[in-house]
């Protein structure tokens, strides 16, 4: 394809770059991430998750996971501090009988000490001695997180030198933080998995949502390094990259 119809289709592609909850239907079938982890986050959580538990979900996104789980509503809670996933969960959580609460200061959830026996965060922030005041004695927290080093060689081919947003996320100095808040570690995994992508307009699509990992990136500022990326599509089919995720269960 000619350069100036792969920039405006790479422009399209950042032009229409948004997201609703954490859905990313837009580039479904384009790229890969996750599929094979060496555990089952879902899984983890079926294995502490009573139908009688109380479930708090911190920093739902916009529920889609807390959804699928299907426990009771009325012995279900959820926060959120994003704005716009915030009022995305108060149309879809509220009407359900779910106790959503928006909160943007994970050291600060709006719930009183013990009511919870089960905690979730998927991806989102959280504060270990908070944690522990809302877990009941017995209570179980379960965390999938994204790490550090999450698509570092990526943002490096596009924006070398930028700097580590979230450097500390990491098992050692996670289950570290655990550990000094009271809690048991029940499971602790680390893994670092390929990500792949199979057109460049995705990558454009992904990078302008990760605007944490990829600050300041744009078509027009990056696109020498997105046409080595065409290239290299061109000549094997894909862009590697290496997602970093950490799994933790601790208890109470």
């Amino acid at each position: 394809m000619e350069i100036s119809k792969l920039r405006a289709a790479w422009k399209q592609e950042e032009a229409r770059a948004q997201i609703r909850g954490w859905d990313f239907s837009p580039i479904r079938g384009r790229f890969e991430e996750e599929h094979d982890l060496p555990w089952s986050y879902e899984e983890t959580v079926r294995e502490y998750l009573r139908p009688d538990a109380m479930l708090l979900d911190c920093d739902t996104g916009g529920g889609e996971f807390l959804l699928s789980l299907r426990h009771p509503a009325g012995r279900t809670a959820a926060s959120e501090g994003y704005p716009p996933n915030a009022r995305l969960c108060g149309e879809r959580l509220l009407p359900l009988g779910i106790d959503f609460r928006p909160c943007a200061d994970p050291a600060a959830l709006p719930w009183p000490d013990g009511t919870f026996d089960v905690i979730l965060n998927r991806h989102g922030s959280f504060h270990a001695p908070e944690l522990f005041r809302l877990l009941k004695r017995g209570g179980v927290f379960i965390t999938e997180q994204v790490g550090g080093d999450n698509d570092r060689d990526l943002v490096e081919r596009v924006l070398p030198g930028t700097e580590k947003p979230y450097p500390h996320m990491n098992l050692t100095e996670q289950r570290a933080a655990f550990e000094a808040a009271g809690f048991r570690i029940l499971r602790a995994e680390e893994a670092y998995r390929p990500i792949l992508f199979y057109d460049v307009g995705a990558f454009v699509w992904f990078a302008r949502i990760i605007q944490w990992e990829f600050p300041d990136f744009s078509v027009d500022r990056c696109f020498q390094e997105l046409l080595a990326m065409q290239e290299e599509i061109e000549r094997t089919g894909e862009i590697r990259g290496t997602i970093h995720r950490y799994l933790i269960a601790a208890g109470k």
